[in-house]
């Protein structure tokens, strides 16, 4: 019940819209209780007078409730649906944007196509209580207080009999509801682990033709649905059982009215106009009873729905910003780091210990293997994640007291695995700085050697890129990456390893262009190229997540140490890649 209160509550700027729809309904249900009350009326003034005029204008009136009750119900079913629309539009929109607030920690463990679940299909059964739902059990409470009162009010010992089965209806409905509401839970998961194989599947479909897969994702697949199946089919078994059950039972007031009302008849204490009444109050009653089940299997998927909707807004970012957050302005660019430790799960530290000071303008190279904590330094930088111990500033503030906005305008990095928006070449060049003009784009693409490649496209700038860039090579991704970076102008900027998927000849151009636009700014480059380490103001080699050694190519050089035998490795290996060749 917590979570459907939670889930009402953002129907709050639309209150008004419910209260409407809720007075539509009150006068719809007021129109229909007043329909037997006629027809009843109507036929005992024909049976006591002996003419057809009661009935003509019993009829008259019934006709008159009846369009009175249409037009009320068109506007309850037009303002229960704009609130419906308008709260998921709210819910919807919620969950996206706490979704681009949450830190890369609860990204790096969530799946896309469990996310994308609950933002459409949990979403969607919301949507349905909201828009049948929540009127529809304020419906069930009036008409059947309403018909009560009416039954009770004509004859309450034959009203009391007949409500006998009430007690038996409503315990029958709560226990199907709790039947439902974990087969419901595991309906949804299942959901979201298909929408999960789905969505893997046709982002890496060239992986799977590739290695020839398509056979095996598709019995991932079947696995997946028929999982779903089964346990669909297991909640229709339920439903299936319990419909006739309650509709059996159903059936006994209505029995029961005929039995005793017929013998109340004949002896005279109630007429034939005031048993039709009764036996149409009854149906009337019978049917908001009637879809109890439905409401029950309803409630327990919203149920189901918003507390996996409300598990995402629940999470709280593990990156937070501090109330008292001051703005950096312009960075000069200097970066400390002062016996910073950092680990993302309790298996171990990925960073131990690390110090070190960078000057403005400086330019450092990462090396070190797999694992040994470069892309951890540059994801610390722009703060995705927070240190476990120490401390990090640029230009003397720690980067925990700054507003997040102000330090990731200052610090862009430019990610190995790069991703591209489906837009036109320009738009994904401006991504960061969508106020810039034609002519900006075009310097920061000719400085990372894109622009020719792009004048010669025959759209130009207007290109279209398809899906995650799949229409450009990688050395073009990369270095469409490269002009994005560049035009944010940061005063810090992150490469990892941002020349990796270029031919030589385009890593030359890109070098020379990054040689003249590094000169004004921090740079910290994750690379194994040679003359990049080379040129280097400070050289970091990492291991296991700790500096083992750190200088200038000269100062390393000259100490014969792991980046000494390093560096003679790598020199090695090229001489014999070039001799092969």
């Amino acid at each position: 019940m917590k979570i459907l209160i939670r889930l009402v509550i953002f129907i709050r700027e639309s209150w008004w819209l419910l209260v409407i729809a809720f007075l539509c309904q009150t006068a719809t249900t007021g129109f229909s209780l007043a329909v037997p009350r006629l027809l009843g009326d109507g036929i005992d003034d024909v049976l006591s007078q002996g003419t057809r005029t009661g009935l003509i204008i019993a009829a008259g009136a019934i006709l008159g409730a009846l369009a009175l009750r249409g037009a009320f119900a068109y506007g309850q079913t037009w303002f229960s649906q704009l609130v419906s629309q308008k709260t998921s539009y709210t819910i919807r929109n919620k969950l996206f944007n706490h979704l681009q607030k949450l830190s890369y920690s609860f990204h790096d463990q969530a799946q896309t196509g469990e996310l994308m679940s609950r933002g459409t299909v949990d979403i969607a059964a919301v949507q349905m209580f909201f828009g049948n739902g929540l009127l529809g059990i304020t419906q069930i409470v009036i008409m059947f207080t309403g018909v009560s009162w009416l039954l009770l009010s004509m004859d309450w010992k034959l009203a009391l009999l007949c409500m006998t089965v009430v007690p038996l209806v409503g315990w029958r409905s709560i226990y199907f509801r709790r039947r439902l509401e974990p087969l419901w839970m595991k309906i949804q998961e299942l959901m979201a682990a298909l929408g999960t194989v789905l969505e893997e599947s046709l982002t890496g479909v060239r992986i799977v033709k590739s290695f020839t897969r398509e056979k095996e994702e598709n019995q991932k697949f079947t696995t997946r649905a028929t999982d779903l199946y089964n346990q669909q089919i297991g909640v229709a078994r339920v439903m299936a059982v319990n419909a006739p059950f309650l509709l059996f039972l159903m059936t006994i007031p209505t029995a029961l009215v005929i039995w005793y009302g017929g013998r109340q008849v004949i002896t005279g204490d109630l007429t034939i106009g005031h048993v039709t009444q009764f036996i149409l109050y009854l149906n009337m009653m019978l049917m908001p009873i009637r879809r109890l089940g439905f409401m029950v299997n309803m409630l327990s998927r919203t149920q189901m729905a918003g507390q996996r909707i409300l598990e995402i807004l629940d999470t709280q970012p593990a990156v937070l910003e501090k109330p008292d957050a001051v703005d950096l302005g312009r960075l000069k660019g200097q970066v400390t780091f002062e016996n910073v430790s950092f680990s993302y799960d309790s298996t171990g530290p990925a960073l131990e210990d690390i110090s070190f000071n960078v000057q403005p303008g400086q330019l450092v190279a990462l090396l070190g293997g797999s694992g040994s904590g470069k892309s951890t330094i540059s994801k610390l930088i722009s703060r995705f994640y927070d240190v476990t111990s120490g401390r990090i500033t640029v230009d003397g503030t720690d980067i925990r007291d700054a507003t997040l906005a102000s330090l990731r305008r200052n610090v862009i990095t430019c990610q190995q695995d790069i991703f591209l928006f489906s837009d036109t070449i320009r738009d994904n060049i401006a991504y960061g700085s969508v106020e810039a003009d034609s002519d900006q784009v075009e310097v920061v693409a000719k400085a990372a050697s894109l622009h020719d490649f792009v004048i010669s496209l025959p759209e130009g700038y207007d290109t279209w890129v398809g899906e995650r860039g799949i229409t450009l090579s990688g050395g073009e991704k990369q270095r469409l990456a490269i002009a994005r970076t560049l035009l944010m102008n940061p005063s810090i900027l992150l490469l990892d390893d941002a020349t990796s998927s270029v031919d030589a000849g385009t890593e030359h151009l890109i070098r020379q262009a990054l040689g003249e636009l590094i000169k004004d700014r921090t740079t910290f480059i994750i690379t194994h190229r040679l003359p990049i380490i080379k040129n280097a103001d400070l050289i970091l080699l990492l291991d296991k997540g700790r500096i083992i050694e750190m200088g200038n190519h000269e100062e390393l050089m000259a100490k014969e140490g792991h980046y000494y035998h390093t560096y003679q490795l790598q020199i090695a290996v090229s001489d014999d890649f070039i001799e092969d060749t």
